[in-house]
C-alpha cells in the first residue's frame, strides 16, 4: 500500500473528520483502512484527500455531473445513522464505490444502487479487486431504490435530494433508519428518518453542502 497515500488519509480522518465531531471508532477505522485515491479518475488522484467534493470524470450521462462526497459530511451522515455491525445496508448513489467500501467495513452487507452504468462498472471493478466480497453492486434508478432486496436497516443517501420519496422510506425495516441531505447547496439539512411501525419521523441533525444525485426532484402540484 503507498505510504503516501496511507499518510493523507490519517491526515484526513485527524484534520477533516474528528475536529467535525466524528467519534464513532468503526467509521474512523473503516475511513482509516479504505484507500479513497483508487476510487477516483486514474489523473486525480493526488487530490482524493481534499476537503471538497471532486467530480467523477468519466460518466454515462455528462448533462448529470456526478460527485464523490467530502469526507467530513460523508462521515457525519454515516455517523448518524448508527450503523450496527449486524446491519443491512442501501447506499443509495455509490458512484465508483468509495462511499459503499466504507459502510461494509462497518456493516453486515451493502447492495449499492447506481443509475450510472460507467459509475457501476468502476464500482464493480474497484471493490471486486479490494476484497470487498460484501457488496453487490446493481444499476437502477436511485429514487425507486432497490425493493427486491428490501427491507434494509441503513439507507444511506450519498447527495442531496429536493425530497425524500415514499418509495425510498418504504424500503426500511421496522426500527431502519434513513440519512440523506435534504435541499440545494448551503441550504442543506442532514437528518434521519426513524421507522417505528407504520410511522416515519424525521429528525432534522445538521447543516451540511453536498452535491445533488439525479432523480430526485420535487413534485410540483398545480395551485387553483
Amino acid at each position: 500500500m503507498n505510504a503516501d497515500f496511507s499518510e493523507r488519509r490519517v491526515k484526513m480522518v485527524d484534520g477533516q473528520v474528528r475536529t467535525t465531531d466524528v467519534t464513532d471508532a468503526a467509521i474512523l477505522s473503516a475511513m482509516l483502512s479504505v484507500p479513497r485515491e483508487e476510487f477516483v479518475d486514474s489523473g486525480h488522484r493526488e487530490l482524493a484527500y481534499i476537503d471538497e467534493d471532486m467530480r467523477y470524470g468519466a460518466t454515462a450521462d455528462a448533462d448529470q455531473p456526478r460527485y464523490l462526497m467530502e469526507p467530513s459530511p460523508f462521515a457525519k451522515l454515516a455517523q448518524l445513522a448508527e450503523i450496527a455491525p449486524s446491519d443491512f445496508v442501501l447506499d443509495v448513489g455509490c458512484g465508483t464505490g468509495y462511499s459503499s467500501a466504507v459502510l461494509s467495513r462497518i456493516a453486515s452487507s451493502v447492495i449499492a444502487l447506481e443509475s450510472d452504468a460507467t459509475l457501476a462498472a468502476k464500482a464493480t471493478s474497484t471493490l471486486s479487486s479490494l476484497g470487498h466480497d460484501n457488496v453487490v453492486v446493481v444499476t437502477a434508478p436511485l429514487a425507486a431504490g432497490y425493493p427486491s432486496q428490501a427491507p434494509y436497516d441503513v439507507i444511506f443517501v450519498g447527495g442531496s435530494v429536493e425530497q425524500v420519496p415514499e418509495a425510498l422510506l418504504g424500503q426500511l425495516k421496522d426500527g431502519g433508519r434513513l440519512v440523506v441531505v435534504e435541499g440545494r447547496g448551503n441550504a442543506g439539512v442532514a437528518s434521519v428518518y426513524l421507522k417505528d411501525g407504520a410511522i416515519v419521523t424525521a429528525r432534522r441533525a445538521f447543516n451540511a453542502a453536498v452535491k445533488p444525485l439525479p432523480g430526485f426532484n420535487r413534485t410540483h402540484e398545480f395551485e387553483f
